[in-house]
């Protein structure tokens, strides 16, 4: 012990061997982080390991306790024997290493496993200098010190972590894993032989390992033992490639900004996790022959805002690393509720207005706009619980005319949807859907009609959801999920049997972009809110899918996974009346006894519309195409074009298209009042006569800004 002492107190003297002091356990474990970091579910389960240091392959730091007994043996026995006994240095080894190289052998130096792991903390002493005088007490004199400051115990556990085993493996952890696929604790006694024969020279041969692991087997090891060891090494040393990671939400790990030995608990439920994951592939599979590639599945709880699932694409597509829960797609008819939910807040509509779902032509300063249903069909008159849960297309723009655009483009800012446009931008369109959105923001924009109206950001990190802001009126928001849980109202376009109806309540809307490239389901009940997108990251359109057909199945599912006990109706707000079978804001219900006010659309052209620019077809003979004049609250009105009176207003017109300027009129059959005029062109190079006027023929429609 003196002469330790002394040796030291000479060495300090003459070296800088001695500045600072050695870290504890706990620093030491702190200073090495794993080169993973790992995201964990709201019950602390391993969900996705994220490989952030790509210098070294380290796995979580591995308590003494949780590593084979079977290997911390062998590491002793082979590497330091007197381990338990010396303070850091092996006197007997070092004299006898000494006479060795005297007599020029060849042989290992003296290292203790304490010598060593002073080389793994400062590795200026590991870098070959210790090999001289100098060197060699330079080391010595740091694993003096750090026998001073920790147990053995502590050092063997620090020795495990932090050694080398192979290639980029670093720890027991990390080796354990990529060689055998398993971790510290579950080792068999051929891989624990094998993990400490490596230690001496971790990139040696694979049969010089595999005859070193032999060695250390002792006399047990008879050739059958040895051929096992062998085939043992040449399967597991060579390849390197069995480590497993954890890889359940590969999305969500990508957004966050993770530190190397990190783990982050999430709000996530991995089960729930795996499940959406499985049933968005399962039904991805299903759609190959439709073409449709891609998908994304998002669960979030209505009363905190935690997401509970987030599945960003199928694993086995081509794009897979595009997140689809944040990627920005066409809304299509998703954004409906909020049109409505805004008319009936402001007392414009109830869900027992009447709405007109015909043909009509809205003027913009892009040109004429002609909004179509999905079937291409018109329903006539229709109430606004049938328009909106029949998803129709006409009545809702009707609806944002009666708004206005700028007002129900504010309500989408405030919902939280990422509108990059102004509202003189997308118009009327609005009411379709033509602003992309993430499946984020309008998966939680619908859990803010489930809320009542308020909103709040969903959050993905325990103990972060924010106070609830009132975003949509609480009396507007309960009619508008009444109507999406309507099922008789919906199945005026789906029937009264599809993916949308679940057996307990639940409010449901789809929508699908232009020429199909996307195509969603939302909706929720009263504990959660689910939303499904489905199509191709690339943009290509999807054949003949739809929300009912695409999305509505996966979001069907998911929704019964989460229920196991049906659940009743929401109560509705003080500010709701319940009269003649429909709900009513308070105040809009009409008078006992009567009938509720109509709100139909005034005598007016629908088609063609003001300024509109029509173009003779000039691969068809002029007599073959028409133009069919069109007009709403037509019942007793006639049409008159350029001075000439064609007929009753009632049923569209059938007119063969003269090229010119016209102008045509709409006059009330009784008195003859002008009831709407409007003036458009034909143009083509051939004029049609009169006598061709009367034979029936098609004309293409090309508006013009």
């Amino acid at each position: 012990m003196r002469l330790r002492v002394w040796m030291a107190a000479a060495a300090c003297a003459g070296l800088s061997a001695c500045g600072g002091s050695v870290p504890d356990l706990a620093q030491i474990q702190r200073q090495h982080p794993s080169s993973s970091a790992w995201l964990l579910d709201r019950h602390g389960a391993v969900m996705q390991e994220v490989r952030v240091d790509f210098s070294r392959r380290q796995g979580a730091w591995q308590r003494l306790n949780t590593i084979s007994p079977t290997l911390q043996q062998a590491v002793v026995n082979f590497e330091d024997k007197r381990f338990a006994d010396h303070g850091g240095v092996d006197g007997r080894a070092l004299v006898h290493a000494l006479w060795q190289n005297l007599k020029g052998e060849n042989r290992r130096g003296a290292s203790t496993l304490t010598m060593q792991l002073a080389g793994f903390l400062q590795p200026e002493l590991a870098s070959g200098a210790h090999k001289g005088v100098l060197g060699k007490l330079r080391q010595m004199i740091a694993a003096w010190q750090i026998e001073s400051a920790l147990n053995k115990p502590q050092i063997l556990e620090a020795y495990l972590n932090l050694a080398p085993f192979r290639g980029e493996a670093r720890g027991v952890a990390a080796a354990s894993a990529m060689l055998f696929g398993k971790g510290a604790s579950a080792l068999t006694r051929d891989e624990a032989l094998l993990l400490a024969a490596l230690l001496p020279a971790p990139q040696a041969p694979v049969d010089r390992v595999a005859a070193r692991a032999c060695r250390y087997a002792g006399e047990a090891a008879d050739s059958d033992a040895c051929e096992r060891l062998r085939r043992l090494a040449r399967l597991a040393l060579p390849g390197q490639s069995t480590w497993a990671m954890a890889e359940a939400a590969p999305h969500l790990a990508a957004q966050l900004q993770l530190a190397a030995g990190a783990r982050i608990r999430t709000t996530l439920d991995l089960s729930l996790q795996r499940r959406a994951t499985a049933i968005l592939e399962s039904r991805l599979s299903q759609l190959v022959s439709e073409d449709v590639e891609d998908g994304a599945a998002l669960v979030l709880d209505n009363a905190s805002g935690e997401v509970l699932a987030y599945v960003g694409s199928r694993r086995s597509a081509r794009q897979h690393q595009v997140d689809g829960v944040q990627a920005l797609r066409q809304a299509g008819s998703t954004l409906k509720p909020f049109l409505y939910s805004l008319a009936i807040e402001q007392q414009i509509l109830t869900a027992a207005s009447w709405l007109d779902d015909s043909p009509v032509a809205v003027t913009t300063p892009s040109g004429q706009y002609v909004p179509q249903n999905y079937d291409r069909q018109f329903k006539g008159r229709v109430s606004v619980r049938t328009a909106l849960a029949g998803s129709l297309n006409v009545p809702a723009v009707r609806t944002l005319l009666l708004t206005g655009v700028e007002p129900f483009h504010q309500r989408l800012l405030r919902l939280g949807l990422p509108l990059v446009q102004d509202a003189d931008f997308y118009g009327y369109a609005l009411a379709l859907g033509a602003p992309e959105v993430s499946l984020w923001s309008l998966a939680n924009a619908y859990r803010t009609l489930a809320n009542g109206g308020r909103f709040s950001p969903p959050t993905l990190l325990p103990g972060q959801s924010e106070l609830l802001g009132q975003v949509i009126d609480p009396a507007a928001a309960f009619i508008v999920a009444d109507i999406l849980a309507d099922r008789a109202a919906r199945s005026v376009t789906f029937g009264l049997e599809s993916p949308l109806a679940t057996p307990f309540w639940s409010a449901v809307k789809t929508g699908t972009s232009k020429d199909m490239r996307d195509n969603w389901c939302v909706g929720f009940s009263r504990r959660y809110t689910v939303g499904v997108w489905v199509g191709n990251f690339d943009g290509r359109p999807m054949r003949g899918v739809s929300g009912v057909t695409g999305a509505a199945p996966v979001w069907l599912e998911l929704m019964q996974t989460l229920h196991t006990q049906p659940e009743a109706a929401p109560e509705p707000p003080s500010q709701v009346r319940r009269q003649n079978g429909e709900w009513f804001v308070e105040g809009t219900a009409p008078s006992s006894g009567r009938t509720v006010k109509v709100a139909a659309a005034e005598a007016r052209i629908s088609y063609p519309g003001e300024g509109a620019i029509l173009a003779l077809d000039p691969d068809m003979p002029p007599a073959m195409q028409r133009v069919f004049l069109a007009a709403t609250g037509g019942t007793a009105a006639m049409w008159m074009l350029d001075g000439k009176l064609l007929g009753h207003a009632d049923q569209p017109l059938a007119w063969s298209p003269v090229a010119g300027k016209h102008e045509l009129k709409l006059l009330a059959r009784s008195s003859g009042q002008v009831l709407d005029s409007v003036q458009f062109q034909v143009r083509g190079r051939n004029a049609v006569s009169s006598r061709a006027r009367e034979h029936p023929g098609r004309a293409a429609d090309q508006s013009r800004s």
